[in-house]
């Protein structure tokens, strides 16, 4: 039976083993070669975090568990997977929606902030894919209760590992991925919807004295001035202004992949080792229960806007 529309859940991608690391940069840098050293570095990263990208495996649970939630909300909705710049390619999670029957299709991003320099490039990267259907695409999510609900409880469960006596005092640094600071010529919504998820954040944890700054990580090597500050940054000057306990929370992403399980598991850890402070990571919200129904509300409202349900 022919479905009304179905739902494209998307995400970076990532190598699946070492020798992927050398096309899949190609492929991120639009196929101009990368210089060696900057491969093998890249290499040498994946290769501390298990030889590979576990993003995969994440986003396809995710799309599981919102196939599960809209089924919960009564309704069949076929949900395919499309990464951008690996495998599988959001062109063959188009044509899998095709072959379902689908002629509708809501694009996710698994990423709740917008900025033209990412989520808008998904949405051009499915334009070239289309091919007679048609897409509508939800640009942010940033302020969607479930999310911000799974958020506050990973970083309450970061601070619960620390001493009942010393919660209150434990710095929060909320992070995300850094981009080019030219986008804030343009009036980019990036930064202030990012500001917006980690108040939201903080008020939901319900500690109006919960210490917390935001940072930037995992900028690129490149001559343009990126967003800061960098999270390396504030966790030394908190470090020089005496703290020995910091939470991490990278807010920006939703799952487990090289920006968290070596930017700050490995990298961060390190330095922060260095320091003389106890570092915690707050958990991802990956396929939380909560946050997938929420989206799967809001898969559904979109539909419905459009006239498809």
């Amino acid at each position: 039976m022919s479905e009304p529309f179905g739902v494209l859940v998307m995400a970076y991608g990532g190598p699946d083993a070492l020798s992927d690391v050398e096309p899949y940069l190609l492929d991120v840098r639009g196929h101009r070669p990368t210089p060696g050293h900057v491969v093998e570095e890249v290499r040498r990263r994946y290769a501390a975090i298990g030889g590979r990208s576990p993003i995969l495996e994440r986003t396809r649970a995710q799309a599981g568990r919102l196939e599960e939630a809209l089924a919960a909300r009564g309704r069949a909705v076929p949900v395919a997977v499309g990464m951008r710049h690996w495998k599988p390619r959001i062109a063959t999670g188009l044509e899998e929606l095709r072959a379902r029957g689908v002629e509708h299709v809501v694009g996710l991003v698994m990423a709740p902030h917008y900025s033209r320099m990412s989520i808008e490039l998904y949405f051009r990267k499915v334009d070239e894919d289309l091919k007679a259907l048609s897409f509508v695409g939800i640009a942010d999510w940033h302020l969607l209760p479930g999310y911000v609900a799974a958020a506050a409880d990973r970083v309450r469960d970061a601070l619960e590992r620390f001493p009942a006596d010393r919660r209150h005092e434990i710095p929060v640094i909320f992070s995300a991925h850094s981009l080019p600071r030219r986008i804030l010529e343009s009036g980019d919504p990036y930064p202030d919807q990012l500001a917006a998820s980690m108040r939201a954040i903080v008020a939901r944890i319900g500690n109006g004295g919960l210490r917390h700054q935001f940072a930037f990580q995992s900028a690129a090597l490149t001559p343009d001035p990126w967003l800061g500050p960098d999270v390396g940054t504030v966790l030394k000057e908190l470090a020089d202004a005496g703290e020995r306990n910091v939470v991490v929370a990278p807010i920006g992403f939703t799952c487990e992949h090289v920006e968290v399980l070596y930017d700050l598991d490995v990298e961060l850890r390190c330095q922060a080792g260095e320091l003389g402070v106890h570092l915690e990571r707050a958990g991802m919200v990956n396929d939380d229960p909560l946050m997938m129904a929420g989206l799967a509300g809001l898969v559904l409202d979109t539909a419905r806007r459009e006239g498809w349900s």
